[in-house]
């Protein structure tokens, strides 16, 4: 049995954890409230691992994720985006827990061991969906609130999160800023080059292109990797590790709907009409908020001075340079980890 103790020393302890996991960050890179400079890493799968995985059954799906950390430290969640998996973050997590936080990272609809709980449910992939999901693991797992974190698929769905359920979020750490769309935004045409940036969107909305990643998952994905970060040197067995989560059964269904309602193609269900008519607004977003963006993102991403007004509470963006793409959990972990801690201060 563990001796007792009470809340004063569980929290001194906490905040020597905290300044010790901060230091070491610190130590990690070079001005962490400017620029943070950091090298793309590829260590091979094995190198860090996760604890085993849970699975709670949360709205309409029994999700499969990772928790870490002290049951009674202040919440991270972390989300993560396509094509990738929960490894995006096998690197950041032992960063957080060191400072005393617990931390979740879950798969999101589509990925790993996250299943729907009905085969009758509709494979839905539109964005208002992934949120509530998030809120349902919260409630599942009795978390009032959290700090929250993403890229690509997860910072659009942090970005709701935050925009909608604001008294559910701390604080956010958003890859690429603010993300949140529309379908009738959608519909607009870009200029030519950022067009060409969407070609796999495009490829999703034909039959051809549904069969192509439905026959060439994995395949796909490496290309995906390889363009979004062109100076993540990734290993074989990293790659690996989070292609097999792409196996799940509802994936290549979540993806293409995902693309398929963006531009409208595809119809959302009804129970989301609500939250979809208040992002079509573009709501601004009051919780603290560090963006991060890379120096080498190959995937199309907004200008961080078009979306700065978009965060009307505390707000940073941190530029990472040293060949960082479209995966900064992975690609820089020590700068993405010290941003929560900041955010979290903030």
């Amino acid at each position: 049995m563990q001796p007792s103790r009470s809340p004063e020393s569980v929290d001194q302890n906490r905040r020597c954890l905290l300044a010790g996991a901060t230091a070491a960050l610190a130590a990690t890179q070079l001005g962490p409230i400017g620029p943070a400079i950091a090298q793309p890493t590829a260590a091979p799968a094995g190198a860090s691992g996760f604890p085993a995985l849970k699975q709670i059954e949360a709205g309409v799906l029994t999700i499969g994720y990772v928790d870490a950390g002290p049951s009674d430290g202040p919440v991270v969640i972390l989300l993560h985006g396509w094509p990738y998996d929960i490894h995006s973050y096998v690197d950041v997590l032992p960063l957080l827990t060191a400072g005393g936080y617990r931390v979740i990272v879950p798969h999101l609809r589509g990925y790993g061991t996250t299943r729907f709980l009905s085969d009758a449910t509709p494979r839905n992939g539109q964005q208002a969906a992934l949120a509530v999901d998030v809120i349902a693991l919260m409630d599942a797992l009795k978390i009032e609130k959290a700090v929250l974190g993403g890229y690509d698929w997860g910072a659009r769905t942090v970005n709701i999160v935050a925009a909608l359920w604001p008294q559910r979020v701390k604080a956010m750490v958003s890859v690429s800023g603010y993300l949140i769309g529309s379908q009738s935004a959608n519909r607009m045409p870009l200029p030519p080059k950022a067009e060409q940036d969407w070609w796999y969107q495009y490829y999703f909305a034909t039959e051809r292109g549904r069969l192509g990643y439905q026959q060439n998952t994995h395949d796909f994905a490496r290309l995906i990797w390889q363009t979004a970060s062109p100076r993540w040197a990734f290993d074989d067995a990293t790659f690996a590790r989070s292609a097999a989560s792409l196996d799940n059964p509802d994936h290549v269904a979540i993806t293409i709907h995902n693309y398929r309602w963006r531009l409208g193609l595809a119809e959302g269900e009804a129970r989301y009409d609500d939250l979809e008519q208040r992002l079509a607004q573009a709501p601004s977003i009051a919780v603290p908020t560090i963006t991060l963006e890379g120096d080498a993102n190959g995937a199309p991403h907004p200008d961080p001075a078009a979306y700065a007004r978009k965060f009307s509470g505390w707000y940073q963006h941190r530029p990472l340079s040293g060949g960082i793409g479209h995966n900064p959990p992975q690609e820089a972990p020590a700068a993405f980890a010290e941003a929560i801690i900041a955010v979290d201060r903030a």
